[in-house]
């Protein structure tokens, strides 16, 4: 039998192809992280622990793997849940103080049902920003889960999938569900140096989700590989085989956008990613770079009319705002909020309308192409100074969504991968992206990517 550690410390397909060989047993797993859960390991990474759940799943499934008939290859793999997704008999706080004690859920969302019969245990439910609205991940209610990387200095987990990120990247659990409004998978896998998957919308079932917006939310795992996102996108779609096709890097054709999503990088990230070109390029990927004004256009629209996560974050949360309670909101919730509350008809559908047009000028533009860029233009930042200023919480919090906000406005789905460090150890990411819909291609090519970018 190999030691439990080791096999927690596998990617989640790892963890898989380990108990069904016999190498480790999924009860004794269970029981090991169920213990670092409730532990001090990762502080406040889990708002709810659900003890007697998983040790049921793990009891079926090494009943399952005994008999020789797994559900999947990610049967017995241990996994956590975003404090969004409804749990059956579980109360989904959705990180909020006013949800503490909701009534529990009648039912799994259909994603975590999907996930059930795909044979997973559900260790527990993560830690997140107030009702995802932040790509910091910082929580007054619940406390804020520290990024691991950085043992000596609290630096931001990232956000809105904290607990998810911070879950995986502390050797929790192999692997993590999260959702995507505005970069909340992909920021806090970059921050942690793990691999983050953003489907296109309405590939994987959303009901049962908390909103934050009905138009722009997608869910998508944290994990430590690609071969994890594979198999966690076709066990939380339901399917039994997964679309996607392994391609090298030698048969990536990359367009590099250099408008808006390279200005200001920290050092180390440009750094990183140049390196990472050189070494796709090395490999017989084909990269260009060229303008693009899409993305210029994007900054001018949200500038002029606002975004569509306020407009309809304000429309579902409106009686809270406007209530009695709403001190009791995280006060940055609150102020990203609140500018839906002033948002006309006419800017609301002016975005819509360029999104659906600029969806289609980017498909042009890239004409079969995948796109390169930083996931974010920083690391994971430290937190006291943002706790400290309002105006500097804003700052870094925007700035840290400023690539990904792109993908979520034109539908893209993207893959982040870990591309390096900075001098303290800290992770930077790329993020590989697609037309909307070419999400198998995009997993596909991240395959790729990933095996070069491990030899770089």
């Amino acid at each position: 039998m190999t030691d439990l550690e080791t096999v927690s410390r596998l990617t989640a397909a790892g963890v898989g192809r380990a108990l069904h060989a016999g190498e480790a047993c999924p009860v004794a797993l269970t029981e090991y992280l169920l213990a670092k859960a409730e532990g001090d390991v990762a502080p406040h990474a889990f708002i709810a622990v659900t003890r007697e759940r998983a040790l049921a799943q793990a009891r079926a499934a090494k009943a399952r793997i005994a008999a020789g008939r797994p559900a999947s290859a990610l049967d017995g793999v241990p996994i956590a849940l975003k404090d969004l997704i409804d749990l059956e008999g579980e109360i989904t706080t959705a990180g909020s103080d006013l949800y503490r004690d909701a009534p529990p859920a009648r039912a799994d969302a259909p994603v975590a049902a999907a996930l059930d019969r795909a044979g997973m245990v559900f260790v527990g439910k993560t830690n997140l920003t107030e009702f995802a609205f932040s790509g910091l991940g910082l929580n007054p209610h619940y406390g804020t889960p520290h990024n691991p990387h950085d043992r000596t200095t609290s630096r931001a987990p990232g956000g809105s999938s904290s607990g998810s990120a911070v879950a995986v990247a502390a050797g929790i659990v192999p692997c993590a569900i999260g959702t995507d409004t505005g970069g909340s998978v992909r920021v806090p896998s970059a921050f942690n140096g793990l691999t983050g998957y953003k489907s296109s919308e309405g590939r994987i079932d959303k009901r049962g989700v908390t909103t934050l917006s009905a138009t722009l939310d997608t869910l998508g795992p944290l994990a430590r590989s690609v071969e994890d996102c594979v198999l966690l996108d076709a066990a939380m779609r339901g399917v039994a085989a997964s679309g996607v096709v392994r391609r090298d890097a030698a048969d990536l054709h990359a367009f590099v956008p250099e408008t808006y999503v390279l200005d200001d990088l920290e050092e180390a990230v440009a750094a990183d990613f140049e390196r990472s070109l050189e070494a796709l390029t090395a490999a017989g990927a084909r990269i260009e770079r060229g303008p693009c004004p899409i993305f210029a256009e994007i900054v001018a629209i949200t500038a002029e009319h606002g975004g569509l996560s306020a407009a309809e974050s304000y429309a579902d949360y409106r009686a809270l705002l406007e209530g009695p309670e709403v001190g009791r909101i995280d006060r940055r919730v609150v102020a990203r909020m609140m500018p839906g509350r002033t948002m006309s008809a006419q800017s609301l559908l002016t975005i819509q309308r360029a999104r659906a047009r600029l969806r289609g000028e980017l498909a042009r533009l890239l004409d079969g192409r995948t796109m390169l860029m930083p996931t974010t233009p920083n690391v994971a930042p430290e937190i006291a100074p943002m706790e400290a200023d309002n105006a500097e919480f804003g700052r870094v919090n925007l700035r840290s969504l400023r690539n990904t906000l792109m993908g979520n406005f034109l539908n893209t789905p993207g893959v982040a991968l870990p591309m390096g460090t900075d001098a303290n150890g800290m992770p930077t990411g790329i993020l590989l992206s697609g037309d909307a819909g070419t999400d198998d291609a995009v997993l596909g090519f991240a395959c790729g990517v990933e095996r070069v970018l491990a030899e770089a």
